[in-house]
């Protein structure tokens, strides 16, 4: 089992000086592990309106109610605004399925500053620094989480 790992190991180190990475979940290592969300899974869908840039959120749930992936559709198809946020909700996806805090991604994202930026149409919101910013502060929201060890979901806290 130790030559096992360690062989992976020195694979994925040769890989990274190659430039080419190794899929994770091939990597084998060691508190790598990605929880995938069930094949039929509850959602939450949210319209939004930044400075009229109109949008959907959808936030796919594990069975407990957290959030396991978020899908951003940005209404100016094919834009690279659209691609973009396309991007966006992938990484977060990945970071939530791997174990990453929403939270920690909340921290780091919120009131990030671009344009468009402007009112909101959620009162809870108001204005809005960027399109990140509404939507990680809506899912701050949305998802509250309890602040001691960055759980978040529907019941966290509670």
């Amino acid at each position: 089992m130790a030559a096992e790992s360690k062989r992976d190991k020195k694979r994925v180190a040769r890989h990274a000086a190659s430039g080419k990475l190794p899929n994770p979940a091939e990597a084998n290592l060691p508190g790598l592990h990605r929880e995938r969300l069930p094949i039929t899974r509850k959602s939450v869908t949210h319209k939004f309106s930044v400075c009229g840039t109109e949008g959907y959120l959808i936030v796919g749930l594990y069975d407990n109610g957290k959030p396991g992936e978020l899908f951003i559709k940005i209404a100016k198809e094919g834009s690279t605004l659209s691609g973009l946020f396309d991007t966006i909700g992938i990484l977060t996806s990945l970071g939530l399925q791997y174990g990453v805090p929403m939270q920690a991604m909340i921290d780091k994202l919120k009131h990030t500053k671009f344009e468009p930026s402007g009112f909101s149409k959620n009162p809870k919101i108001g204005d809005a620094s960027s399109l990140i910013d509404y939507i990680f502060r809506w899912l701050e929201i949305e998802f509250p989480g309890d602040g001691e060890d960055g759980q978040v979901g529907r019941d966290a806290g509670i």
